[in-house]
C-alpha cells in the first residue's frame, strides 16, 4: 500500500521485554528488543518516526473480563513463589514459571488495550503493539507460550464500549484457538485464521468445519494450509477468503495478530513464506482496515522464532505501515544494526529488508485445482464459511 496520512501509534515499553520465559525458550524477547532497534535506526520509530504511547500495566479487574480469578491466582502465586500448576498450565516446557509472570503479562495485556483504547477513543486511526498478540490463551489456563490473551481481552473492551462487530485476522503459522474459542458463541466477533493445519502443528485444532457456536454460526473461519506453502499459495489463500468476509462483516474495528513464525527459516513449523510475503500480507491488511473499518485498525505481534532474521524484518515493515510509511523490501539493513547483532549474539544479520522475492499470486476468481492440498483446503473453507454470510462459495 502507498504512503497514507492515518494517525497512528505505536503502545511500548522498554519493559515489555519482562515477558520472558529463560534463555534456551525459543520466544526469547530479543526479539522484540531487536525489532525496536532496527525500527529505530530506520527511522520508523525515534524522532519523526511513529508516535509512541506508554504502556499501562492492566488490573486485575481488567483480566477478569476474560479469565478466571483462579488462573489469575495461579499465575501469580507461580510468579512469586516458583510453583508449577500443570492445572493451569504452568510449568511445562512450553510455559515454564519465571518470576514476575503476573506483572509480565499484565504489562502486555495493558499495552494492547490502550492500542484499542486510542483507537476507539478516535485519538488515532491505527495502533500497535508488537509485544501482544498471545492468542493461544485460555480462559482457564495457560497454552502455547501465551499466559493471559491480550487480544481477547482488548475485544471484549470493544464490545463493553457497544461496537456491534469486531473483525480479528490471525496470520500466525499456529491456529488462533484461544481468540476463537473465546469468542465462540459471539456473532458480534468474527474470527479468521489463515495456519499450518493441526495434523501437523500445534494446538492441533482449526479445521475448515469449525465454524462457531449455534447461535453464532459462521463467526469462526478457518483456513488450515498444507506444510510447504509459500507466498504464492499463502497469497492464493489469504485473497481467496479473507477479503470477501471482511467486506460482508464490515467490522468497525479490524484487529489482526501478525505472528511471523510462517516464515521458511522458522525453526517450529513447515510453511515457506518469505519476509516479502509477510510484507504483502500486512500491507493487504492495512488496505483492507481503510476499506471496511474506516481505518480503525490495531496491529499486535505473536509468534516468530527467527529471531535475526526474520522477526525484526517483518516487524518493522509492520511498524512501517501502521506508519502509513512503508519501506522498499530492497533497502539496506543498518550497519549499526549489525553491528549490534554481531556483538550481542555472535550472528550475521540479513543484508536487506526483503528476501528478494516479489511475491504475486493466482487469483481464486480464476478456478480452483482439486487435486491439490492448498486448493482443496481453500475451497472446504469456502464451502463451509460462505454461505453462512451470505456469499458464493464458487470462483
Amino acid at each position: 500500500m502507498p504512503a497514507c496520512d492515518a494517525r497512528s501509534t505505536v503502545v511500548f515499553d522498554p519493559l515489555l521485554t519482562g515477558y520472558d520465559f529463560g534463555p534456551d525458550h525459543p520466544m526469547s524477547p530479543v526479539r522484540v528488543d531487536l525489532t525496536v532497534r532496527l525500527a529505530e535506526a530506520l527511522g520508523v520509530l525515534g524522532h519523526g518516526g511513529l508516535a509512541a504511547t506508554p504502556a499501562p500495566v492492566a488490573s486485575d479487574d481488567e483480566l477478569l473480563t476474560v479469565h478466571d480469578a483462579a488462573l489469575i491466582e495461579a499465575v501469580t502465586r507461580a510468579g512469586t513463589t516458583g510453583a508449577i500448576d500443570l492445572a493451569h498450565g504452568l510449568g511445562t516446557d512450553d510455559n515454564p514459571v519465571f518470576e514476575g509472570m503476573h506483572t509480565a503479562t499484565a504489562h502486555v495485556v495493558g499495552a494492547t488495550l490502550e492500542a484499542f483504547r486510542v483507537v476507539w477513543g478516535g485519538r488515532v486511526d491505527h495502533a500497535a503493539n508488537i509485544t501482544g498478540g498471545l492468542h493461544h490463551a485460555m480462559q482457564d489456563r495457560v497454552s502455547g507460550f501465551c499466559v493471559y490473551n491480550d487480544v481477547a481481552i482488548g475485544i471484549h473492551w470493544l464490545l463493553e464500549q457497544g461496537v456491534e462487530r469486531v473483525a480479528y485476522v490471525d496470520v500466525d503459522v499456529h491456529h488462533g484457538d484461544g481468540v476463537e474459542r473465546l469468542f465462540w458463541d459471539d456473532p458480534r466477533v468474527l474470527t479468521i485464521s489463515l495456519h499450518e493445519t493441526g495434523q501437523l502443528l500445534f494446538p492441533g485444532t482449526g479445521d475448515s468445519t469449525d465454524l462457531g457456536g449455534a447461535d453464532a454460526r459462521g463467526s469462526a473461519v478457518n483456513v488450515p494450509l498444507p506444510p510447504g506453502t509459500s507466498d504464492a499459495g499463502w497469497l492464493r489463500a489469504f485473497h481467496a477468503v479473507v477479503p470477501p468476509l471482511l467486506r460482508e462483516f464490515a467490522p468497525q474495528v479490524l484487529v489482526t495478530q501478525h505472528g511471523c513464525d510462517s516464515h521458511a527459516e522458522d525453526p517450529l513449523a513447515h510453511l515457506m513464506l518469505t519476509v516479502d510475503g509477510q510484507r504483502a500480507a500486512i500491507g493487504a491488511l492495512h488496505e483492507l482496515a481503510h476499506e471496511v473499518a474506516d481505518g480503525r485498525w490495531v496491529a499486535v505481534g505473536g509468534g516468530g522464532y527467527e529471531i535475526v532474521g526474520v522477526v525484526p524484518r517483518t516487524w518493522t515493515h509492520l511498524l512501517a505501515e501502521v506508519a502509513g510509511r512503508p519501506i522498499d523490501p530492497t533497502s539496506e539493513v543498518p550497519g549499526a544494526w549489525l553491528d549490534h547483532v554481531q556483538h550481542r549474539l555472535g550472528r550475521v544479520g540479513p543484508r536487506r529488508m526483503g528476501d528478494g522475492r516479489t511475491p504475486t499470486y493466482r487469483d481464486w476468481s480464476e478456478g480452483y485445482d482439486p487435486s491439490t492440498w492448498l486448493d482443496r483446503s481453500v475451497h472446504a473453507t469456502r464451502m463451509e464459511a460462505f454461505p453462512l454470510h451470505g456469499l458464493d462459495p464458487m470462483p
